[in-house]
């Protein structure tokens, strides 16, 4: 078989083997056509047709086997693995000649087999597009003189619809750039170049910009004068839309921050630009996406999870033993509970298949005394008398690999029979997930009221009786390519990052509508998820190199206005931490808005790679990690009225729980040097010690009088000092005049 693809599989970043690379070339500009072959293939040509006949372009074979642009280009991580699974294929590649303004071809490719046969793909169009100087549909308000006159341009297409605008704002030479969402790669994005576009990057974050979370946001701050009160020079834009843009800060010229943005067909792009101090430049950006919503105080407490924590009588030993151990928990997160195939049903439950794909009610149920679930709402109910949330994983797919059976298979036909699933190009078949996770799953569309209505109706009952607190809305960045059609009437240019937005917004909806807080746990997101709930920074090793970038991560989305926002603890995924790693990183988390471990499934292999306290001291033979994980558990149950009380404050104010010293200390150009450094609230400086076998690191205090918490001895501000940090201590500072209140939550503890 040979196939080819224009668009490709929509991979945002690799180009697959059988698609034009680019999709839409520039007049004059180089470019090839792809197309895969199974076994048997022999020679290849394509018949290319550019208005004087066709000519036959013979196709080379380029590249290896397989389809690799289908995972990340990432060929040591479980996405090239998955995708190495989907059977060898063959690229083939032709570069024709470049195409020149006005013109067009057409094309197809021709595959000869060695036992003679031959198979044609269809024909198709390609004509290019052309960049003119203009932008009449660009508004870039509240510039203050930082639009560059003449400066913009549109991409338009042969058919004339404008596809994409670019344009620069001037930068002064020593201002500093943060924002785009979560960043693991630096904290000043100044040059860098990147865009904002949601993308699954499994592992391996701070060397990439790619990210889960981002957002066509960023405060630009830290110019003029030092010693000036004034923050008119501090500045903030926002491109108002969902569709992808792309950066380059300063990187090609160092006085121009040049914004490309993907446009509707008219060409309307419109970017806000805001004054004030950080806080009022993000205040003003959540006007705009949304304000973050208060959640309960249990969220400040420990959260523990474990992949391989599978059964009820698994999750129940590890709630033991975390009393036992005197290790307090606020939440528990259970993945691994259901039958990894409706994501409603727990795993061994027998109960009546609803052949249209209607709800369940708890009754309906039938839990085998022998079986992984024996009594999921005796469960619940004992963890709530332990003063435990629960939380179940849920993903946003309808599982097609293997072939669906019993209430899966019923599910999956009513998604298609009524239309609930998100549509590719021309609206007449479902989309299947392009991805390497779960590839070929249906997705429901969010925007479809009534699908919307009916997957949330199958998880209700897990509410409303089970009794749940939460769910963990994993996933949620399986929407490839600008072809996909919604209900709503937009297509997946538009909406696929903002499904990562409503996703866990109708979870909320659910947990509200049951009476229970809107508490959802996710990696994905866009502009807009500032009020939708709990985040995490994504999967990771445990390396001292995720430990850094994870940091990155919580300063960079806390500039954008997230406020419940955690990591894995040490990383989820490989080997354990060594003890040091795991109790650096404990011991930073206490002081994070959510404190949370989690570890990956390893099957059940020995040893245990749970990242509980316990299995890192017996891994690592270094029993003090238990003492000292028990003891910053503690000092974070003493912190929750504190963090509950500064993330109060915070909302009303315009100021994330934890945030970069930028948003308090934007005119003091040493804090740049630090930007592993954060607030946690307006009273309390943290920073991490993020080196191995360091004893001491430098901390540089701003400007005013602060207070060592565990010492109680008093230090100037305005200067760095070398802080003694053996293995078991955070440097912590707070404010002085807050020490009065603060030193009991630490007078116990160090």
């Amino acid at each position: 078989m040979i196939r080819h693809r224009p668009h490709g599989s929509g991979h945002p970043y690799e180009p697959t083997d059988d698609q034009r690379v680019p999709v839409i070339p520039s007049a004059g500009e180089p470019f090839e056509v792809r197309a895969s072959t199974g076994a048997g293939v022999e020679a290849v040509v394509c018949e290319w047709d550019a208005g004087d006949g066709v000519t036959a372009l013979t196709a080379a074979v380029e590249g290896g086997t397989g389809t690799a642009g289908d995972n990340g280009g990432d060929s040591d991580s479980h996405l090239a693995a998955a995708a190495s699974g989907r059977g060898d294929r063959t690229r083939w590649v032709v570069r024709p000649a470049p195409l020149a303004e006005g013109t067009a071809a057409r094309y197809r490719f021709v595959a000869r087999h060695r036992d003679g046969r031959s198979r044609a793909t269809s024909w198709h169009t390609v004509a290019p597009a052309v960049w003119r100087e203009g932008a009449a549909l660009l508004r870039v308000t509240a510039d203050t003189g930082r639009l560059v006159e003449g400066s913009a341009s549109s991409l338009v297409a042969a058919d004339g619809a404008v596809l994409r605008v670019r344009f620069a704002l001037r930068l002064a030479p020593d201002a500093h750039v943060v924002g785009f969402g979560e960043r693991y790669n630096a904290v000043d994005q100044r040059g860098h170049t990147l865009d904002a576009q949601v993308f699954e990057q499994y592992k391996g974050q701070g060397f990439t910009t790619r990210t889960y979370l981002p957002m066509p946001f960023a405060m630009v701050l830290g110019a003029g004068s030092a010693d000036s009160a004034d923050s008119t020079d501090n500045w903030a834009f926002h491109v108002r839309t969902s569709r992808r843009t792309w950066y380059d800060i300063a990187a090609s010229d160092p006085g121009l921050l040049w914004i490309e943005a993907q446009t509707p067909p008219d060409g309307a792009v419109e970017t806000v630009c805001f004054g004030g101090a950080p806080h009022e430049l993000l205040s003003a950006f959540l006007d705009e996406a949304g304000r973050p919503e208060e959640l309960p105080d249990w969220v400040f407490r420990l959260w523990a999870s474990g992949n391989e924590w599978n059964t009820q009588r698994r999750v129940m030993a590890e709630m033991d033993r975390h009393r036992d151990e005197d290790i307090p928990v606020g939440a528990l997160v259970i993945e691994a509970w259901s039958d990894e195939a409706t994501f409603t049903a727990f795993r061994d439950a027998k109960y009546p298949v609803t052949q249209d794909g209607a709800p369940h009610r708890l009754a309906d149920f039938t839990f085998p005394p022998d079986g992984a679930w024996p009594d999921p709402k005796g469960m619940v109910d004992e963890l709530h008398s332990r003063d435990i949330k629960v939380l179940l994983w849920q993903i946003p797919l309808m599982k097609t690999r293997p072939a669906p059976r019993g209430q899966a298979a019923a599910d999956a036909r009513a998604m298609i029979e009524h239309g609930y699933a998100v549509m590719e190009e021309g609206g007449t078949r479902p989309y299947r997930n392009r991805g390497w996770w779960f590839p070929q799953a249906l997705m429901p569309d969010l925007t479809h009221p009534k699908a919307r209505q009916w997957w949330l109706a199958k998880r209700r009952y897990l509410v409303d009786e089970v009794g749940v607190d939460g769910f963990k809305t994993d996933g949620g960045e399986h929407a490839w390519g600008d072809d996909l059609r919604y209900d709503d009437g937009t297509t997946g240019a538009l909406t696929n990052n903002l499904f990562t937005v409503e996703y866990p917004r109708a979870y909320g909806e659910l947990l509200r509508e049951c009476g229970k807080a809107p508490v959802t746990f996710s990696r994905a997101g866009f502009t807009g998820s500032q009020n939708a709930g709990v985040f995490w920074a994504g999967d990771e090793d445990s390396t001292w190199d995720a430990y850094r970038h994870s940091l990155t991560a919580g300063v960079t989305a806390s500039a954008c206005g997230i406020v419940y926002w955690g990591w894995d603890i040490a990383g989820f995924s490989g080997d354990v931490p060594d003890a040091e790693l795991y109790v650096r990183a404990f011991a930073a988390s206490c002081f994070m808005p959510i404190m949370q471990y989690h570890s990956e499934y390893n099957h059940h292999r020995l040893p245990l790679r749970d990242r509980t306290p316990w299995n890192i001291a017996d891994r690592s033979g270094d029993p003090s990690v238990l003492e000292i994980s028990r003891r910053y558990t503690h000092l974070r149950e003493r912190l929750v009225p504190y963090l509950a009380q500064e993330t109060r404050t915070g909302l009303a104010q315009g100021k994330p729980l934890m945030r970069g010293l930028f948003f308090d200390d934007p005119r003091d150009r040493r804090i740049w040097d630090f930007p592993d450094q954060f607030r946690l609230g307006s009273a309390l400086l943290v920073a991490p010690v993020t080196e191995p076998g360091a004893t001491s690191r430098e901390v540089y205090l701003p400007h005013g009088d602060w207070v060592d918490v565990w010492t109680g001895r008093t230090h100037a501000g305005g200067r760095v000092v070398e802080r003694a940090a053996p293995v078991d201590t955070i440097p912590v500072y707070t404010i002085a005049d807050r020490w009065t209140d603060l030193e009991p939550v630490f007078s116990t503890s160090g």
